[in-house]
């Protein structure tokens, strides 16, 4: 039983503030200018920073509809300047996620843009997307990591991930599904509700820590009022929804909220010292 509490990228508890970057290239919602997505992803990472957030995350969540694993070069190009760019500017670390499921693209930016770490979808076990059908890749993912010489972006992973349909793994419960990502060496466990911008079960959490070794992040649902629940059972928060206007994923961040919760953060912290 595991309830020790993991430093993740050396922080205590970190906050991993999401970066939602506007619509890439080739995308339905792009709006033809590359440059500006770059600025204003910037700008944010420069808001985040000024909020006291611990780290960030890029995250190409204006795709959609997504592409199911294989996305086109613009994209990783992109996501690559844009993290790139934050890592110039932003004294934090910085981590990518490329939806859908398109993992290798995102190691292969991280190596290029030195980012910290991804967030991998479909690493163990299959599942049923938006997108379709996703086949597991821990093998396939970490050979590429290896061969690349990619070995220090650490590869954080979804279990039971949210948006996903997982009957044909009915039998397959959350607690045996983290041990699985363990032994196929993954770097942590994220546990997430099921829609974006819903909480996860406590109890899940509570038992996912028990049963691995890993850094255990929650991926969904943290916000300001719930946060009491969760500092103490988990490693690391992985922050997107609520930062913004509204609670709104789709909507501009809110300086504020970020600035209060990070306030709030830092007290829970101190009080959970040991």
């Amino acid at each position: 039983m595991n309830n020790k509490e993991i430093k993740i990228l050396g922080i205590h508890k970190p906050v991993i503030a999401v970066i939602h970057v506007q619509a890439l290239p080739g995308t339905p919602a792009y709006s033809g200018k590359s440059n500006h997505v770059i600025e204003k992803s910037l700008e944010e990472a420069i808001l985040y920073q000024k909020a006291g957030a611990d780290v960030l995350m890029i995250e190409n969540m204006h795709d959609r509809p997504y592409l199911k694993r294989k996305i086109g070069p613009e994209i990783t190009a992109m996501m690559t300047a844009i993290g790139q760019t934050i890592k110039k500017e932003i004294n934090l670390h910085c981590g990518i996620q490329v939806l859908a499921g398109a993992n290798k693209e995102a190691v292969a930016a991280a190596k290029a843009a030195n980012l910290d770490f991804v967030r991998a979808e479909g690493f163990v076990f299959a599942h049923i997307g938006d997108e379709g059908f996703f086949d597991s890749d821990a093998g396939e993912l970490l050979r590429y990591r290896k061969m690349i010489d990619a070995e220090d972006v650490l590869i954080f992973t979804d279990i039971k991930k949210k948006h996903s349909a997982h009957a044909i793994t009915n039998d397959v419960n959350l607690i045996e599904t983290a041990r699985i990502a363990e032994f196929f060496m993954s770097d942590g466990v994220i546990v997430t509700g099921s829609l974006t911008g819903m909480a996860a079960n406590q109890q899940d959490v509570e038992s996912v820590k028990r049963t691995t070794n890993l850094p255990v992040l929650i991926g969904s649902g943290i916000t300001i009022e719930n946060i009491e629940n969760y500092v103490n059972k988990s490693d690391g928060f992985i922050i997107g929804s609520h930062f913004k206007k509204e609670g709104l994923w789709s909507n501009p961040i809110e300086f504020e909220r970020v600035q209060r919760f990070m306030e709030k953060m830092g007290s829970l912290k101190m009080q959970n010292v040991e």
